[in-house]
Parts: C-alpha cells; sequence; structure tokens
C-alpha cells in the first residue's frame, strides 16, 4: 500500500479550506500541519482531528522545518487558501521547507511575481502549481474540444456574466480592499479569464468600460473570441427571473448566443485537481500567467465608460 503524501495547509479557517481538506483526503492523503490567524477551524475534526494547529506563521515554519530534518515525517506538499495579497509569501514559504506549492487562485496579484517563482522553482527543485479547477469542467472541456476542432478561423461572440451577492463584511474584510485582493475583476474574475484564454487563446486587447468596487465589465478580445465581459458582487444586479428562485447567484457565458450550461459539475472539482497534480498533470506557472496578466491590466487600466461592444448589463 502506497505511503501517505503529507500535506501542510495555511488558511484553514477561510471559505474555500474544507474543499482542500475533502480533496487530501479523497486522495488517501494525510494532512499533517494547519496554519490560520483565526482558531474557527473546527471543520478540520471531520477530516483530520489529530492535525496540529498553528495560529503564527512561524511557530508553522518551525514545525514544518523541524519535520523537513527528521526525515521521513517531511510536508511533501503545502496547500495555500490564505488571501490573495499572501500567496507569494506562502508559496515561498512552502518551498523553503522543501515542499511543492499548491495555491488557491489568483497565484499572485502581479505577473513579476510569477518571474520570481519561476527562478525559487529552479533553485529548489519543486513545484507550483495553480488551482485551475474550470480546466476540469466537463462542460468547459467540451467547448474547448469544439472551438479546437473548428479549423474556419472564425471568431466567436462571447458574452460572460457572473454575479455573486455579497454582503457588508465583504468591504470589510480583506475581500474589500484592492491592494490585499487585487479588486473585483481578481477576486472573482481570475478563473474566468483563464478559461477563456485557455479555449479562445491569447489577449490581443484589454478594454475596461466600468471599473467599481462593486462591479466591473469590458471588452476583450482574443485569438478567436470577442468577449464581453461583466462581473458583480451587486444582487441588484441579478435578472429578475433568478432573484424569485431565491438565488443570490447568477452566471451566464454564451459563444454566439448559445448558452454553454455549466451551472453544476462543481462539488468534486478540487478533488479532482489534486488528482491532477498528484499525477504529474497539474496546472502551473505558465498556465497562471495568461489569467493574471489580464486582470493586473484591468485594474489598472482607465476605464473609458459605456463607449463601444460592452456588455448589455452595464446599461442598468
Amino acid at each position: 500500500m502506497q505511503k501517505p503524501i503529507k500535506f501542510g495547509l495555511i488558511g484553514a479557517a477561510g471559505y474555500i479550506a474544507p474543499r482542500h481538506m475533502k480533496a487530501i483526503k479523497e486522495t488517501g492523503n494525510e494532512l499533517v500541519a494547519a496554519l490560520d490567524k483565526f482558531d474557527s477551524v473546527g471543520i478540520i475534526d471531520s477530516h483530520f482531528p489529530n492535525a496540529a494547529f498553528f495560529l503564527e506563521a512561524e511557530r508553522f515554519d518551525r514545525h514544518l522545518d523541524k519535520l523537513r530534518r527528521q526525515g521521513e515525517n517531511k510536508i511533501d506538499y503545502v496547500s495555500i487558501c490564505s488571501p490573495n495579497y499572501l500567496h507569494d509569501s506562502h508559496i515561498r514559504l512552502a518551498l523553503r521547507n522543501d515542499a511543492h506549492a499548491i495555491c488557491e487562485k489568483p497565484l499572485v496579484l502581479n505577473p513579476w511575481n510569477i518571474d520570481s517563482l519561476e527562478i525559487l522553482e529552479k533553485e529548489t527543485g519543486k513545484r507550483i502549481f495553480n488551482i485551475l479547477q474550470l480546466r476540469l469542467h466537463p462542460s468547459i472541456i467540451a467547448l474547448k474540444q469544439q472551438i479546437d476542432a473548428d479549423q474556419s478561423g472564425k471568431i466567436y461572440d462571447v458574452d460572460l456574466a457572473y454575479i455573486t451577492s455579497r454582503g457588508s463584511w465583504y468591504h470589510y474584510s480583506w475581500k474589500g480592499d484592492n491592494a490585499k485582493s487585487g479588486g473585483i475583476a481578481t477576486n472573482i474574475g481570475v478563473h474566468f479569464f483563464d478559461m477563456l484564454c485557455w479555449i479562445f487563446g491569447d489577449v490581443k486587447e484589454n478594454i475596461v468600460h466600468t471599473y467599481e468596487t462593486e462591479k466591473a465589465g469590458g471588452y476583450l478580445e482574443l485569438k478567436k473570441a470577442r468577449v464581453r465581459w461583466f462581473l458583480s458582487i451587486d444582487y441588484n444586479d441579478i435578472p429578475e427571473n433568478i432573484k424569485t428562485t431565491g438565488q443570490r447567484t447568477y452566471r451566464s457565458i454564451t459563444v454566439d448566443k448559445n448558452e454553454i450550461e455549466f451551472s453544476g459539475g462543481f462539488t468534486d472539482l478540487h478533488t479532482q485537481s489534486y488528482q491532477h497534480i498528484l499525477s504529474a498533470q497539474g496546472f502551473g506557472l505558465s498556465e497562471a500567467r495568461n489569467s493574471i496578466q489580464i486582470v493586473h491590466d484591468i485594474r489598472h487600466k482607465e476605464a473609458i465608460g459605456l463607449k463601444g461592444d460592452y456588455h448589455p448589463f452595464l446599461t442598468k
């Protein structure tokens, strides 16, 4: 029987951490140590009740170093679920302790951070993996296969809308701080931009029509698509027919006005991502670069207003 791979986890009290714990367990591996400055982490008991827990990064770092020196008990991977602005530092912590890093999106906030991490990978011989679970979604894979098979040179018309309602807490948390989250497009949109580039190719033009704290919209011209996009955390932006169902989230992708159905199938994508990584097929720094560049450019561009080809939701 194969010996379980040993994991550390940073950001154990966060929203996404339980999916990582579940993925570690479902792949037959072991969470040895977890870190979070908040102690509301009882969810660990459902998966790994014997995991060591730390409130300070310094003590977590020391524990990983101690395990590494013991040899057989060293941590093999560190999963990173911390706030966006800490990803770079926590990836470095993992690699310094001779462990691979598995990091939530966005991998980092700035494209040049990826350059530095590439150097660190070469120095340490360890890998950095990004969770890009939409690339594993069956509907998205089917769409990519359809676009790849089309050799006509056609340019597709794509509309993307993602609205995920957030309460006032959002603005008081790190998510509401542009310097920490990267802003609305980075925080809730980076995986969609990754998906679009993965399917339709590299960016030729990036225009921002609106960029506010709670919503943003713009136009991306890709190699094989013209994309109008809209992102929001404002409940009022949700279409009325969706509100009547009681839902507080709305996502829609249309390709040449045909809706791509991908509302389901998300439940096990983190486990599939871990299986993908552990079988040496994970998405690394090069795969993360395009989407990081896009969201970096979006938050630094000047919004031009409702000119040109903009998403219809912006007229609301």
